[in-house]
């Protein structure tokens, strides 16, 4: 076991005695996180419930899944006191996602409150949009700004073969009323998969003609149990060479080091296209992104298995220092990048639905 592994086993062992010592030694204050390759990360991502009411091919192993016990997931104020000292440390933008945030009750009330936390700027939901006609006003008017929704098909019948369930209705209902309720720069998520969901790239394509959306082609990433492989694994470049033969497309400027998608647009259109590369043209440089779990494990990286338990910190009485010193440490031990394709194929320990995204 190497020292960086055996660091955070120790961590992960014990985290209210080592959240104590860190703090004794390491010179923790309130300003930006930043690793050892001089990243700032000012981007929290949490999973505020491993619920969903999809079951979707590349999030979900096919044999079902077992929820975490909700004595194990963090409360609204044990999200709200994590929120409120990340902003000590210089997070300015936090998204709330899942498994399916829109099951989480009073999930407005939250937003609103980590909206009202001096720093944060921007508070952010990712939805599959099932539950989003019914939300989005309320979600508005607490204060969300940005709504990113997942939509893998736009044919019924696929749509329920890809999310084992129906609801296409139910999603384009909800992206409708989004826009109605004001939300502007509506993304929507679109997992893109060889020989499932391929070939209706340009009418995704079509959905930017009158709608003043982005819609993401996201590459096809190895998660626990959703039966990952090069087959269905569909390349940018392979992506952009098929929308290019039909559309003229330009590049949208985007200052932002730590941008994830390459966005494009195709001239007269409302909306706009981009793609999301992990796989094949990775985009670790910038990285500013953090993450807590639903059962609150903080992670420093969507594809890195240490994880360093936050909860069990909070809830044994550690201090905001101690917690900050966990999160520094932890952050210190972040790899320059994720894995290449293979190895992260092997090392796959947790479902989509249980990380957050």
């Amino acid at each position: 076991m190497d020292n960086n592994i055996q660091i955070y086993a120790d961590i992960f062992r014990n985290p209210i005695v080592m959240a104590s010592a860190l703090a004794e030694n390491t010179r923790i204050g309130f300003g930006p996180l930043t690793d050892a390759f001089a990243r700032a990360h000012t981007y929290l991502r949490i999973a505020v419930t491993d619920r969903c009411n999809l079951r979707c091919l590349y999030c979900m192993p096919p044999a079902g899944v077992s929820w975490a016990p909700s004595s194990l997931l963090l409360t609204d104020n044990e999200f709200v006191r994590l929120c409120e000292l990340f902003a000590r440390l210089g997070v300015r933008k936090i998204r709330l996602t899942g498994g399916e945030p829109l099951l989480r009750p009073g999930l407005a009330s939250l937003a609103g409150a980590i909206k009202g936390i001096g720093g944060i700027e921007t508070v952010g939901i990712t939805t599959n949009g099932v539950r989003l006609a019914a939300q989005a006003r309320a979600l508005r008017v607490a204060g969300v700004d940005r709504l990113n929704v997942s939509l893998d098909s736009l044919r019924r019948n696929r749509f329920e073969q890809i999310a084992r369930r129906d609801g296409l209705g139910e999603v384009l209902s909800g992206i409708d009323a989004a826009l109605e309720a004001g939300f502007t720069g509506v993304k929507i998520n679109t997992v893109v998969m060889g020989g499932c969901n391929d070939d209706e790239l340009a009418d995704f394509v079509e959905l930017t003609r009158g709608l003043p959306v982005c819609v993401r082609f996201i590459e096809f990433m190895p998660f626990l149990g959703n039966r990952w492989c090069d087959a269905h694994l569909v390349s940018y470049a392979s992506m952009r060479a098929a929308i290019e033969a039909r559309y003229a497309i330009l590049p949208v400027a985007d200052p932002d080091p730590s941008r994830v998608a390459k966005e494009f647009k195709v001239p007269g259109f409302a909306g706009s296209i981009g793609f999301i590369t992990s796989m094949t043209e990775h985009f670790c440089g910038g990285c500013s992104r953090l993450r807590i779990t639903a059962d609150g494990q903080f992670k420093t990286c969507l594809f890195r298995s240490p994880e360093v338990n936050l909860r069990d910190a909070l809830r044994g009485g550690a201090a905001d220092e101690e917690i900050a010193a966990l999160a520094a440490e932890a952050l210190y031990l972040k790899p320059r990048q994720h894995a290449d394709i293979r190895e992260l194929e092997r090392r796959a320990d947790r479902s989509m639905f249980q990380v957050g995204g």
